[in-house]
This record gives structure tokens, sequence and C-alpha cells, in this order.
């Protein structure tokens, strides 16, 4: 996530980014100029959310899935109170047992892999921020053939010491549309 002004940790204004972005996310310019906003220092806070912190997120994640665990691990609050409710079936809490199931995800993925995030929305307000949208990329799991894979997230990140670090992922393969036959 890399070092920042704590400078730039003021509050800011909710925030959505609708539409789906390969990689990161761009940066919310519908609201430049509003005077809504708390201070120039809080757009520019968005800005990095959504620039930054997400692009080290998808590095991170690809990294998972060459299986290296650690870039991502390291995206995550060292606090107690994170949440994982992972794809594979894993609910943990607490940054030691969500360290520990990444370190089994990685072990099953790799050495070849590639991801993007496809986001839906992100959202941001105060101390707060969400994603939701999709993983999509190349997968070998357990040995087998290379595959592509897509993975439904939810991220809530928290901003800590002027970082966005994560709180919880939901993450499951999107099933099928039950209304359609």
């Amino acid at each position: 996530m890399g070092p920042r002004s704590s400078a730039a940790a003021g509050a800011a204004s909710p925030r959505t980014t609708p539409g789906a972005v390969a990689g990161a996310a761009a940066p919310d310019r519908s609201r430049e100029g509003d005077s809504s906003l708390a201070s120039p220092l809080a757009a520019a806070d968005d800005a990095w959310m959504q620039t930054q912190t997400l692009a080290d997120m998808t590095t991170a994640l690809e990294a998972m899935r060459q299986g290296d665990p650690e870039p991502y691990a390291a995206q995550w609050s060292e606090a107690d109170d994170v949440t994982l409710f992972g794809a594979w079936g894993p609910i943990e809490q607490g940054n030691h047992d969500v360290t520990e199931t990444f370190k089994w995800v990685a072990s099953r993925f790799g050495p070849e892999g590639s991801c993007r995030q496809d986001f839906s929305t992100v959202h941001e307000s105060g101390d707060l921020a969400v994603t939701v949208g999709m993983e999509r990329g190349t997968a070998v799991v357990d040995g087998g053939e290379p595959f592509e894979m897509t993975i439904r997230t939810t991220h809530v990140y928290r901003r800590e010491d002027g970082e966005w670090r994560l709180i919880h992922r939901h993450a499951d393969f999107p099933p099928r549309d039950q209304r359609r036959p």
C-alpha cells in the first residue's frame, strides 16, 4: 500500500464510482469542484484509494494466483476484527487465521496465473471504503491445466494510520443466474 503523507488522511465525503474497470479503478472526477467535498486533501485521498491502493491490490491478487500469499497478506489490517468469507469455503476472523488461510489458498495456485479486477462500484466514506466486482484471469489449481477463473468479490477497507487496509473479503464463484433457463 506504500507510504503516504498523514496530512492526506482527512475525512472524505461519501463517493461512489460506478462502472467496470480493468486493473485499478480510475478516480471519480464527477464531483471535482463540488463544494460538498471536505477539502482538496479529501479529493486527493479519494484519488489515492482509487488508484494506488487498488493497483497494489491487483498486483497482490496476481501474486496469490501465482502461489505467493505474502503481497496479499500485507494488504490486510493486523487487527483481530478482520474477516474472510473465502470462495473455497473458509470463514475466518483475526489476522493470524486469515493469513494462514491465504497460505493454504496460495498453495493450491501456481505457478502461472493472472488477475485483474473489474469493479462494479468503488465507494468511500470517511475511513471506510468498499469495492464490489469481479476478479478475472487465468489460474492453475492443484497442478491442473490453466483455465479462466472468475471470482465475485466484495472488499471492505479501513484507513489505518493514513493507509488503506483490507478488513473484510467476501468471495465466491458466481452462480448461474436462475432467472434464465
